[in-house]
Formats: structure tokens, C-alpha cells, sequence
């Protein structure tokens, strides 16, 4: 399932580099981190679910791409964003 509008929303304005950024780094791993999260709870109860699990590790590599890109690009902002998340690496 999709994060809700309002989540979403609540999201991209707590991790939003500017007025009009929605779709910085900080922004995708937050939001890929949201859906991680949620799906890791569904599959605590529905263990048999296989292709969400597939999902789920699909969601862990691209985010895990995405801080990569960050530690990179900008050092400062990757500590932040995994701090804040509470990411290990």
C-alpha cells in the first residue's frame, strides 16, 4: 500500500531543501525509508507474502543506491539524513 497524501505531504516539507523541492535525495530516502518501514510491519504478519518481500528488498536497494549517491555527493547531508532516519549505513 501507498503512503497517504497527508503523510506524504508531512514528509516532503520536514526534509525539503526549498520552497518548491519534492523530489530532492533527502526527500526520496525518507519517503523510501516510509515505505520500508510499513512494509517490514506488514510481513511481521503475513509471512507467506512473497512478492511484497520482493518489493520490500527492491525499496532496501534503492534507497540503499540513493545514500551512496549522497555520501558522494555531500557528506554533511548523508550524517544528517541518517541520523535523523536512524539508518546504520
Amino acid at each position: 500500500m501507498a503512503l497517504d497524501t497527508a503523510k506524504k505531504q508531512e514528509i516532503i516539507e520536514k526534509y525539503s531543501r526549498g520552497e518548491k523541492d519534492t523530489g530532492s535525495t533527502e526527500i526520496q530516502v525518507a519517503l523510501l525509508t516510509a515505505r520500508i518501514v510499513y512494509l517490514t510491519e506488514h510481513l511481521k504478519t503475513n509471512k507467506k507474502d512473497h512478492s511484497s518481500r520482493l518489493g520490500l528488498l527492491k525499496l532496501v536497494g534503492q534507497r540503499r543506491r540513493l545514500m551512496r549517491y549522497l555520501k558522494k555527493s555531500d557528506l554533511k547531508r548523508y550524517t544528517v539524513i541518517k541520523t535523523d532516519l536512524g539508518l546504520r549505513n
